[in-house]
Formats: structure tokens, sequence, C-alpha cells
């Protein structure tokens, strides 16, 4: 496809999927949940739970009690003593809401990510930020726990941090769809939010070349797109996930 073509579907696409209907009980996203409470840290919540089957996904963060970031622990873990997921059981969701508490009684998240992010403005730097702080103001530990939250990132990570970067998308970006909570992080720095859909129409459309699904492949689809946005590429990120999810492409 010639990039002129490919690049008129794409801006169409967007237009056609910027509108808040697209988001619904027929067409479920996690970011249904998100845009209720227009709250950064229901937000991460609503991202790092974005795995497996999206109506599962949805009706589970719909289930949660998300004033318990503001409560007492031992309420915390009572109130969430009968909640799972996949791979998270209830003593991993409860400390997860735990460490949450703790954060939001210190700091905003965005001031947590700009300590990393500022520097070179380095979104993995700041994801860096964000993750070591999660992990050094609760010490407990679990595979279903660690899981959710990820590894910290390092030069040699090949995760593509998808949940986080979609997370990133809401923060940062600010139109029908995406929150645009986040005011001081500049969205031509933001990387691909790259799930299984995305990965296959970016090869469909001749965006992306590598045949693996890794941090490589986020990078080499976010420059694919800067040529046509270099000031928001990633803005073509949920129409792109639309495309594969409705088998368009």
């Amino acid at each position: 496809m010639k990039r002129e073509v490919l690049y008129a579907m794409l801006e169409a696409e967007v237009v056609k999927r910027n509108i808040q209907s697209e988001i619904s009980e027929h067409k479920p996203d996690p970011l249904l949940i998100a845009s209720k409470y227009q709250d950064e840290y229901i937000a991460l919540i609503c991202a790092l739970f974005s795995y497996g089957d999206v109506r599962a996904i949805v009706n589970f963060l719909g289930s949660l009690d998300y004033s318990l970031l503001d409560k007492n622990e031992s309420i915390v873990r009572k109130k969430l003593e009968n909640h799972y997921y996949r791979f998270q059981n209830s003593k991993d969701i409860g400390e997860f809401f735990i460490t949450l508490g703790r954060m939001k009684n210190q700091a905003s998240l965005e001031s947590i990510f700009l300590q990393g992010y500022t520097q070179k403005s380095s979104v993995m730097e700041g994801l860096g930020s964000v993750i070591s702080s999660l992990y050094d103001i609760n010490s407990y530990r679990s595979r279903g726990y660690q899981f959710l939250i990820g590894k910290i990132p390092t030069n040699k990570s090949a995760s593509p941090y998808k949940r986080f970067h979609m997370f990133l998308r809401w923060m940062v970006r600010n139109d029908n769809l995406d929150l645009g909570l986040w005011k001081s992080v500049d969205k031509k720095d933001l990387l691909m939010p790259l799930d299984t859909h995305t990965f296959k129409v970016g090869h469909k459309l001749g965006l992306i070349e590598r045949k693996v699904y890794d941090f490589k492949a986020v990078l080499e689809l976010t420059e694919a797109l800067k040529k046509f946005d270099k000031n928001d590429p990633i803005k073509y990120d949920f129409a792109l996930y639309r495309l594969g999810q409705e088998g368009i492409l």
C-alpha cells in the first residue's frame, strides 16, 4: 500500500474511532472503567489488569471498589478477600491496592514518573521510576503480584510493556477517548502499546518487519507512525487495535 493511501486510511480511521460511543458495554474496553473515575491511580489499576479477554477484564474492573485506595489496610484486605483475576489471587489484589494507597498518600503518579522522564524525555526511564516505587513501598512479593507490576526496565528489556504504555496513552493524550490527566509529558515521546492485534495489523500494513513480538517491535512501529505524525504517533493506536480486534484487517 502506498504511503499516501495508508496515511489517508489511518487518519480517517482515527477520526472515525475518536468518539465516546466507540467504548461502551457493547464495545468494551478497560478505558470504559477508567473514564468513569478520571483518576490516575484508578487508571493504573485498569491498565495493569488489562490482559486476557476484554469482557472479562471489564467485568472484573467493574466489580472493584476503588474507594479502598483511601481506606485502612486491614479494611482493604478484608474487602478484597474474595476477589481474584487470572494470575492474581485475593492476597495479590489486596496488596496491590495497599501499595497504591501508600503511594497515593505520598505523591502523584505523574510526579513519580517525571523523576525518570524529565532528564532525557524517556518514557521508559519514567516507567522505571514508577515500577521501582511500586516495589519499594511494599515488600510483598508473589508470582501473580510481580506479573501484574512487571520488571523494572533495563537496556536489555525485551518486554513490550503494553499495559504501561496504554496507561501512558490514557494519561498524556487528550481527546474523546484518552483522559489527558497529565500535563507535563509530551505525547511525541510516547511509545506504542503493542498487543497482538496491533502487531498483526502493523505487519499487514507494512509498518512492522520484525517477526518477534517484543520491545524492538514497539520501537519499529512507533518510528513508522512518526512518519505520519511526528508529534502524536500514538494517536493511531486505538484505530489499529480496533481494526485488528474487529477482523477488518
